[in-house]
């Protein structure tokens, strides 16, 4: 009997407008994109590394680090286009045999060496359909109405220690079954929320400012 397979995919299209040639930029040595490419390639669980990109330069340098290429179609490259249409997509060109999918997304590059390992674990003991991670907010939000701020998780005056616990998806890593997937989800309701108090998690590359913060916190790691 065939083994069923775990697979990771990082989706880079091209053509980013806020930050021209993202993907590709160099994040300390490597490209932005070979981040994530290395970090799954650490991981023995993972039997395969797939980018899915619609973009020649992007195909170049994800065969040059040793992932796999699946050429993305037009029709799902559009800005609108949700993520989960790429994965689908990924499925259904490498065909029937995966259990387990990875996402690991180009604009979270720093990852915490333990995480990946850990999350697996716990979606494999758990035997959850996904898992993805969360990071507890600090901050304190409102909404205003009227010219009129109010609070919305907190009281005014009280302190920030005291807030009840939020928390955001903080887009490090998700895994799901492939089943899922092919049903057009990624976090399904009983997915199980990572919980990861790290500064990695608050990079989330989008802007120029984005990328100098991520080249801060590599460069303060590496020394």
């Amino acid at each position: 009997m065939n083994k069923k397979k775990t697979i990771a995919i990082i989706p880079a299209r091209g053509g980013s407008k806020r930050l021209p040639g993202k993907n590709i930029k160099l994040l300390g040595d490597l490209p932005l994109l070979v981040h994530s490419i290395r970090y799954a390639q650490q991981h023995e669980f993972i039997d395969a590394v797939y980018v899915s990109t619609d973009d020649a330069a992007i195909k170049n340098v994800t065969l040059t680090y040793g992932a796999k290429v699946v050429d993305r179609p037009e029709n799902l490259s559009g800005d609108f286009e949700p993520t989960v249409s790429a994965l689908k997509h990924v499925l259904e060109v490498v065909g029937a045999g995966v259990e387990n999918v990875i996402l690991l997304q180009v604009t979270n590059p720093l990852r915490p060496d333990t995480l990946l390992k850990q999350a697996f674990l716990k979606y494999k003991e758990g035997e959850y359909d996904s898992l993805f991670t969360v990071t507890r907010n600090h901050q304190k939000f409102g909404k205003i109405a009227n010219d009129k701020f109010i609070p919305f998780n907190y009281e005014i005056g009280q302190r920030s220690q005291d807030l009840e616990p939020l928390y955001y998806e903080n887009g490090l890593l998700y895994i799901t079954k492939a089943s899922v997937i092919l049903q057009n989800e990624i976090i399904t309701k009983e997915a199980f929320p990572l919980e990861v108090n790290h500064p990695f998690a608050d990079v989330d590359i989008d802007t120029q400012e984005d990328f100098d913060y991520a080249e801060f916190l590599l460069n303060k790691t590496n020394n």
